[in-house]
């Protein structure tokens, strides 16, 4: 059940600004979740998510690349066949990447593993890092 509408141009969804889906979300394109979005059950993208800041997603998360903006919450894993961004402030249980992660300051995150590189910018919370290689860049 979705409180929520879903817009679609081309292969790209696009979220109104503050929507709540109830269950479970699958969507065949991209999907773009703005400011104040949430899914309370897993959430399946076939391509690129763009998690806006404030927002949650209560389930497991499988897409092939995401950006996850300040301040998000993500209470399940994070899969993704690509790179993996996490903006500022972020919580996030777990990630599972198969390119680039990168972890700016103040993020909370579980452990991280990746085929790629790890970037992390400033200072995190964090469990284990594995990856081809981790750069920390500042400690600020």
């Amino acid at each position: 059940m979705s409180t929520a509408r879903l817009k679609q141009c081309g292969g790209v969804y696009l979220a109104e600004r503050g929507a709540i889906f109830d269950g479970n979300l699958r969507l065949p394109g991209s999907l773009i979740l703005p400011h104040d979005c949430h899914v309370w059950g897993d959430l399946v993208v076939n391509g690129r998510l763009d998690l806006g800041p404030h927002s949650t997603v209560g389930g497991r998360i499988a897409c092939e690349r995401a950006f996850v903006g300040h301040h998000a919450v993500l209470r399940g894993g994070l899969s993704s066949t690509g790179d993996v961004t996490v903006a500022d402030g972020a919580h996030v249980a777990s990630i599972e990447a198969g390119g680039t992660v990168l972890l700016r300051p103040g993020i909370t995150v579980g452990d991280v593993r990746t085929t790629g590189l790890i970037l992390i910018h400033g200072r995190i919370t964090s469990g284990l890092l594995l990856g081809r290689q981790v750069k920390v860049f500042g400690n600020g």
